[in-house]
């Protein structure tokens, strides 16, 4: 696996261009070690190493091997984006992310394995950077090896993604846009988190996009930070919980899961150095409910 970028700056250390990209001091030690090697214009360096302007330079790695534990799914991925680097994909509810001690052979893990070892993908380790709730449904990002998955903690780079949800909760929420700013624990063992002071930093945006007359109203969130059912717990706390969420008492009249939907996904690829934006369209439990809701009068 080789990764480089051009040099359009003056001349600099191998160490400071790879850093400026986002590659761990980590990995560059790896390498220093023998895991790996440093590129210039394609030819391997060692040494001290200058990077002029024009140069192509990066770095060269070891394909990562199937991890055996991890089991292969026949079950097929439905793909919204793929290449070198990247898988992004809509998961669909009632599958979950990764494996477990329920369930350690048919997750989205072990469907994103199965699916690089159809096409022959060089390295074979999904790394989710994303993750969603089992009944969530909606976008996941995957980096598809570990520079990857590394690259995405660069602060410049992380602090581009950004993921935005559409839920449907009981209730009028007001206002009609605003952050929730709210820590989020677990107070027992039960799976089920809740708003504590002594909890974990959890800030959330929302959004009314369309109120109807069933007393729903249709919300989009944009994460800020990433706790577990963080979506969930902080509707709850402004008492508004997502139609079908049993866990925190929604209302499951119209619909047995919660309506919630990883909807767009967003980030700024270090590889290309391009902007990303990708959509998942609604699955079809999701449609029916705005369709219901649309006829209430």
């Amino acid at each position: 696996m080789e990764i480089a970028w051009k040099n359009t700056s003056e001349s600099v250390s191998m160490k400071h261009f790879l850093t400026t990209h986002g590659i761990s001091m980590r990995l560059i030690k790896e390498i220093k070690h023998g895991n790996g090697d440093f590129l210039v214009n394609g030819q391997s360096q060692t040494g001290v190493i200058t990077v002029a302007k024009g140069d192509v330079a990066g770095i060269a790695l070891p394909a990562e091997a199937s991890d055996e534990t991890i089991a292969s799914s026949e079950q097929p991925v439905a793909v919204l984006y793929e290449d070198a680097n990247w898988l992004v994909v809509n998961k669909p509810a009632g599958l979950t992310s990764v494996p477990g001690p329920s369930n350690r052979d048919e997750t989205l893990v072990n469907r994103v394995k199965g699916h690089l070892q159809r096409e022959a993908a060089e390295n074979l380790k999904p790394h989710l950077i994303t993750r969603l709730d089992r009944d969530t449904s909606g976008i996941v990002l995957v980096a598809k090896h570990r520079v990857a998955q590394s690259i995405l903690t660069y602060p410049p780079v992380a602090a581009s993604l950004r993921k935005t949800y559409l839920a449907w909760v009981s209730g009028k929420v007001m206002p009609t846009q605003g952050m929730i700013d709210a820590p989020i624990g677990r107070p027992t063992d039960s799976p089920r988190r809740a708003v504590m002071a002594s909890g974990q930093p959890a800030v959330t945006e929302y959004r009314v996009e369309k109120r109807f007359a069933a007393q729903v109203t249709q919300v989009s969130l944009t994460l800020v930070t990433g706790r577990t059912h963080q979506i969930r717990v902080h509707l709850t706390h402004l008492g508004h919980p997502l139609l079908g969420d049993a866990l925190y008492g929604g209302d499951q009249t119209l619909i047995k899961r919660q309506a919630l939907h990883a909807e767009k996904l967003a980030f700024f690829d270090p590889f290309t150095e391009q902007q990303r934006d990708f959509v998942a369209p609604l699955p079809a439990d999701l449609k029916q409910l705005v369709a219901t809701l649309n006829t209430e009068v």
